[in-house]
């Protein structure tokens, strides 16, 4: 009798144990991914303002006002 419900509760010990480790590993993934995500918000701005001023979107004086604009942040 007693190996039955030992074994029976066995199975919800083993889910908890890869639950969590399925969580950390997650967890470890996007604290990574984070680190290494490619910059700051004001960065990506300032990259996307270039590129609209090369491709000729906008022109020098709001590129110039926009830009000032930004780096006040």
């Amino acid at each position: 009798m007693m190996w039955e419900y030992g074994m029976g509760c066995g199975w919800l010990g083993m889910a908890l144990f890869w639950l969590l480790l399925i969580f950390l590993v997650l967890a470890v993934v996007k604290y990574l991914a984070g680190q290494n995500g490619g910059g700051s918000e004001p960065a990506k701005a300032l990259e996307m303002l270039d590129e609209r001023y090369a491709r000729g979107e906008i022109g020098r004086d709001e590129y110039l006002k926009r830009r000032d604009d930004m780096k006040g942040i």
